[in-house]
């Protein structure tokens, strides 16, 4: 029985569809319904030769310099379900099914391999690379939720970014294709989306597909074809068409209304899944500009606030969206896994289910409430419009409480 993988939704728009010549990404995270994201920081360390790093599952051979990164993940994993790191390189994951049965064996997570690329690639080639090279070195496995009763384990497809070029990189088992983008919009969900152009692919792709009578090397070779259970891989990405009607004009803001839609399915609100946290980035192309990356750290961005981060050094960190830690006592780190599951609610999601009671008791006040909500969201927007568009070079001591005083300034309201 192959679980459905949670419909979580990526993008990407470049110039000339996205304005003022600015790369902009987004992603909105599709988990189980109760899972809590929390958005952390990691500076920028070295490390002792032959240290290891504890990943999720398993440990690995640690690099000598990682890189600082920001993320927001599902706080039970060592990984995240997207982030950025110092030199404006973006990674999500998705979750997929394809024809190789994903493997329950504890190995690298795809959440894993997000922050692994973060943290040791300067640009988008380099992430694909660490995390193909990772792949082939590790494998990829083990259960993808916080559910001790049974696994669900998935293979995984990423969307690489950076302010030049992005990267969809598909991967089945430690098998992959990989897909350059340097214009127009780009989608990725939870199918395969790679066709026939493929840029970068593992050396012995096309021989382990002849190998298991999946392709017979006859016809062009089409990765999503090979390698999908069903032909359901072309439906793909609702939230595109929005996109690319607003050609010449995708910012930050078309980029949130797109993740905010519920009508087209990008934003998720079913039965079992939730959109449990969002992230919207902007790389301008001159690097002489900052990259601002936003983070709801939030569930559903229709009732969420997305605030800005930028990387500047002493960055304050922000313990009102970090989970409490468990150390060795948590759960998810002892053998059986998951055999209970610890609070892990953070100040401002408390603060958000506090507002949802209130939408749903009391619509004029949660109305009000969403208004002041969005205004807020709204000055955000606008003071990194500024920075973004200004000559003078960026004082760092501007923005180094930038998230910390967004994240503080939403509690007050709550309050």
């Amino acid at each position: 029985r192959m679980a459905a993988a949670p419909p979580s939704y990526c993008f990407v728009s470049f110039p000339p569809c996205s304005k003022d010549g600015l790369v902009v990404f987004g992603k909105n995270s599709a988990r189980p319904r109760d899972e809590v994201q929390e958005v952390v920081y990691f500076a920028a360390a070295t490390h002792d030769a032959g240290s290891k790093v504890e990943c999720t599952y398993i440990e690995i051979e640690q690099v000598p310099k990682t890189h600082a990164v920001v993320l927001s993940r599902p706080s039970w994993l060592w990984g995240a379900e997207m982030g950025a790191n110092e030199h404006g390189v973006c990674v999500a994951n998705e979750a997929i099914v394809t024809r190789e049965p994903a493997s329950e064996s504890e190995a690298l997570l795809g959440m894993d391999l997000v922050r692994l690329g973060l943290e040791r690639g300067a640009t988008a080639k380099e992430a694909l690379d660490v995390i193909v090279a990772l792949l082939e070195e590790h494998g990829q496995g083990g259960n993808y939720y916080e559910d001790g009763s049974s696994c669900h384990a998935f293979q995984s497809a990423f969307l690489i970014v950076d302010r030049s070029e992005a990267w969809v990189l598909e991967t089945s088992g430690k098998y992959w294709a990989a897909e350059k983008i340097t214009e127009g919009v780009k989608c990725i969900c939870n199918q395969l989306s790679l066709t026939t152009k493929i840029d970068a692919e593992h050396p012995e792709l096309r021989s382990y597909v002849r190998s298991q009578g999946w392709w017979n090397g006859d016809t062009d070779f089409n990765f999503s074809e090979v390698l999908s259970l069903a032909d359901d891989h072309l439906a793909c990405c609702s939230g595109r068409e929005s996109l690319e009607k607003q050609s010449g004009d995708v910012s930050a803001q078309t980029m949130i209304d797109v993740l905010r839609d519920k009508d087209s399915g990008v934003c998720v609100d079913s039965e079992s899944f939730l959109t449990t946290a969002s992230i919207v980035s902007v790389l301008p192309q001159d690097s002489s500009f900052p990259c601002v990356h936003y983070f709801t750290g939030t569930p559903d961005p229709s009732r969420s606030i997305f605030k800005p981060f930028i990387f500047v050094d002493d960055v304050k960190l922000v313990p009102k969206v970090q989970s409490p830690s468990f150390g060795d006592d948590d759960p998810a780190k002892k053998i059986p896994r998951f055999q209970e599951k610890p609070d892990r609610r953070h100040e401002l999601y408390k603060a958000h289910e506090w507002a949802r009671s209130l939408l749903e008791s009391d619509q004029d006040k949660g109305q009000k409430l969403m208004r002041i909500m969005l205004d807020l969201e709204k000055q955000g927007l606008e003071a990194m419009e500024d920075i973004l568009t200004r000559t003078e070079i960026l004082d760092p001591a501007e923005v180094v409480d930038l998230f910390y005083d967004c994240v503080d300034t939403e509690l007050k309201f709550f309050k």
